[in-house]
């Protein structure tokens, strides 16, 4: 599915989510109601909804206060945002107080000698990949 579409779908459910049936008039006459730019014509609320086109960001932010979503989860859906948590809950949950301590001596340290820690670090994990496949 390419970006229009996955957000003319993500705009569809955040509608009726909302308790808007998902037709081009209702978003025309619900958005035009919460905008304070120009109104939108139905042709362009139009190409919202089918995938066509994706709305300016304050068109956007407009749309998510409307609909009671977020403005970035209308615009990429939920996946980046888990992805994201996911990692910082992995990193968390995968440090102790010796991990924590030492990287905070390494972000101490100069940055000549931060690259000279890396490069040790990323020498010790190739070898040991080439250790597990040979």
């Amino acid at each position: 599915m390419d970006e229009k579409a996955a957000f003319a779908a993500r705009l569809r459910q955040a509608m009726i989510d909302a308790g808007f049936e998902p037709r081009t008039t209702v978003l025309e006459k619900g958005f035009n109601s919460h905008y304070w730019g120009r109104s939108v014509t139905f042709q362009a609320v139009h190409r919202w909804l089918n995938g066509q086109s994706i709305p300016s960001q304050d068109k956007l932010q407009a749309l998510a206060r409307w609909l009671n979503i977020e403005p970035h989860v209308l615009r990429f859906g939920e996946g980046p945002i888990k992805a994201i948590q996911e990692k910082r809950r992995r990193w968390d949950e995968g440090m102790g107080y010796q991990e924590r301590e030492m990287f905070e001596a390494f972000l101490n340290l100069p940055t000549h000698q931060q690259k000279a820690v890396r490069e040790i670090i990323l020498g010790l994990v190739q070898a040991n990949k080439n250790e597990a496949t040979g």
